[in-house]
């Protein structure tokens, strides 16, 4: 359900995106002295209800000690959504693939104790597109955001 409207699809298409793309933006294209213009994108299209992330990136990003985490300490609930009923719900249903046999068991350990796994959850639990810079590859031995995404949101 959209947090903002009540609606069960956030809107045409909503994005929850990943640590990396923050980080990627800020280290690479467009960092907040060169390209201010990308961060006033991003809140307008969060004002608009399209774009958001989820608390535990906040986290990994506050982590830091840079521009990037003074924008992120700035952002509250909501950008940066707090897990819910329905995510947490949704969280049992990740783990339960994740841990289905076609990971080597500390591929699922590391997935399940970061943020990946609970903005997997929040995309599955509420129809979000997730946007990363992580690559899908078929290896047992790291889950990537992209691989349950592809495999449980769409399924829906």
């Amino acid at each position: 359900m959209n947090l903002r409207t009540g609606s069960e699809r956030p809107n045409p298409v909503a994005y929850l995106l990943d640590a990396n793309i923050f980080i990627q933006a800020k280290n690479l294209h467009y960092g907040f002295d060169f390209c201010p213009a990308f961060w006033d994108w991003l809140d307008a299209s969060n004002n608009k209800g399209l774009v958001f992330s989820i608390e535990k990136v906040r986290d990994e990003l506050i982590g830091g000690d840079d521009e990037l985490a003074e924008w992120a300490k700035a952002l509250g609930a909501e950008f940066f959504l707090p897990p819910d009923n329905d995510t947490v719900s949704s969280l049992a249903a990740v783990s339960s693939w994740a841990g289905s046999g076609a990971y080597e068991p500390g591929a699922v350990n590391q997935f399940l104790q970061v943020a990946d796994y609970y903005l997997v959850a929040h995309a599955h639990a509420h129809g979000f597109d997730v946007v990363t810079h992580e690559v899908a590859a078929n290896s047992v031995k790291k889950i990537r955001s992209q691989t349950p995404v592809s495999h449980m949101v769409s399924s829906q």
